[in-house]
């Protein structure tokens, strides 16, 4: 998704360009022409990416409960990177959109199992 999405495509179109892209900087002190995956999953050094998730993927969970502390912890953690460049409106509302496309996306994962799953028990 963040390959294809604006922020992958601008980081693909400038990844070697080390006006845009400096490796040599300390991430913090860096002043990138887009984020890349650590800017936003890695935020203040931390190393644990799925602090930094959208969504629960551990333990088989592939979406939150709405109603969960956690989930409204996650989505202000998130909102408050986006912030760096976006209004907190703009973030929650491309976070929502996020969510509508994980359940899409999940649906068709789902999908898609259970047509291979009929094609093995049809010997295909």
């Amino acid at each position: 998704a963040y390959d294809i999405g604006l922020h992958g495509t601008v980081y693909q179109v400038n990844k070697w360009d080390p006006k845009q892209f400096d490796w040599t900087k300390k991430l913090a002190d860096a002043d990138y022409v887009g984020p890349t995956c650590q800017y936003c999953h890695m935020r203040g050094g931390h190393h644990n990416v799925q602090r930094f998730g959208t969504v629960y993927t551990s333990m088989g969970m592939s979406t939150a409960d709405r109603g969960a502390p956690i989930w409204k912890e996650k989505r202000d953690r998130w909102t408050s990177v986006c912030d760096d460049c976006h209004s907190p409106r703009f973030a929650r509302e491309n976070l929502q959109a996020l969510d509508e496309a994980v359940k899409d996306a999940g649906l068709k994962y789902r999908e898609t199992f259970k047509v291979a799953e009929d094609l093995i028990k049809d010997g295909v």
